[in-house]
């Protein structure tokens, strides 16, 4: 049985998850009510998110510096935490392109990956609560999957998407721009998988 002073590793992997989640939601909420004149607000909230993010993954890695024993393998807890980070991170990048390239109109499968990338989060979420306990989770394994799937929705959402504007659009800018911005888009449900992948990994070598 897994202590409870190991037990604060797997807490603390859900607490950046959540950090995830929250920049997903302003991602979200802030293209479904979009106002240009709003977007540099909106990129310092989101970067409140990030950077206390970055504060309790360092707080994470001063706290794994001091034990000797770890419920898991140690650069198994590293990885992790740097994938999640990497999660909340690429979030932040997709409202960063949007404010680069001064975008002041979005488009419609813009809210359709930023919902992709919400139950991405969500998942991953439900995956954390569930891995402290990985060697007797009954549902773990699905939620993997989940997220494996979500990838896939993103890749043909990508594709597509890019597909569309190739055909229709003949505004340089906008090709540009968006080919861009939806790469970051795509780039957020990759590194959700990353985590998943991560956490397979540790069960299949714990197992």
């Amino acid at each position: 049985m897994i202590g409870k002073k190991e037990n604060n590793y797997f807490e603390m992997l859900a607490e950046l998850v959540d950090y995830s989640c929250d920049a997903a939601n302003l991602l979200h909420s802030t293209l479904v009510n979009f106002n240009s004149n709003e977007i540099e607000d909106k990129i310092k909230e989101m970067h409140e998110i990030e950077h206390n993010a970055d504060l309790k993954k360092h707080e994470m890695m001063n706290k794994l510096a001091k034990e000797f024993i770890t419920p898991i393998e140690r650069g198994d807890i590293i990885d992790l935490a740097h994938q999640i980070d990497n999660v909340t991170d690429s979030i932040e990048d997709v409202l960063t392109r949007i404010y680069m390239y001064n975008i002041v109109e979005i488009k419609k499968e813009a809210l359709e990956f930023s919902n992709i990338i919400i139950k991405n989060c969500d998942v991953l979420k439900e995956v954390m609560k569930e891995f402290y306990n990985f060697k007797k989770s009954s549902k773990i394994q699905k939620l993997i999957i989940d997220i494996n799937d979500l990838e896939e929705d993103g890749d043909k959402l990508y594709i597509n998407t890019i597909r569309n504007f190739y055909l229709n659009s003949k505004d340089p800018v906008e090709l540009m721009t968006w080919t861009d911005t939806f790469k970051y888009f795509e780039r957020c449900c990759d590194v959700c998988e990353n985590v998943a992948n991560v956490v397979e990994s540790v069960i299949m070598k714990n197992s």
